[in-house]
């Protein structure tokens, strides 16, 4: 999609994902979606299924894009101290970017998180 110079691409994809948490691995997936948006880092959206579910906290932190919609926050906690707010997912996101629901991404900015892609950082 593209809209007045601003641009979402999703694409499969099959690259070894590895994210950790205060150096705890909390996801690990190999079916991540990529998505690639104009003045944004990559983002790796993985399937619940990849991921420690059990140590997330749903935050009550919620953000709105103008081009993928509504996004819920979790946060996460390794027994190492409380992560906050670095993963988040679009429930029922809009409709050019529809794959991505329910999946999780990592906000890898954060200083406690990292990501691996292929055994490099990302």
């Amino acid at each position: 999609m593209n809209t007045r110079g601003h641009s979402i691409e999703v694409t499969p994809g099959s690259d070894q994902v590895v994210v950790r948490v205060n150096d705890t691995i909390v996801a690990t997936s190999s079916r991540p979606l990529v998505l690639t948006e104009t003045g944004s880092p990559v983002r790796y959206y993985l399937p619940a299924d990849d991921v420690k579910m059990d140590l997330f906290t749903p935050s009550e932190t919620t953000s709105h894009c103008p081009f993928k919609g509504d996004a819920v926050y979790w946060s996460v906690d390794t027994g190492d101290g409380l992560a906050e707010d670095v993963v988040w997912s679009y429930p029922e996101p809009f409709p050019n970017v529809e794959e991505i629901a329910g999946r999780l991404a990592f906000w890898t900015e954060k200083p406690d998180v990292t990501l691996e892609v292929n055994g490099q950082a990302g």
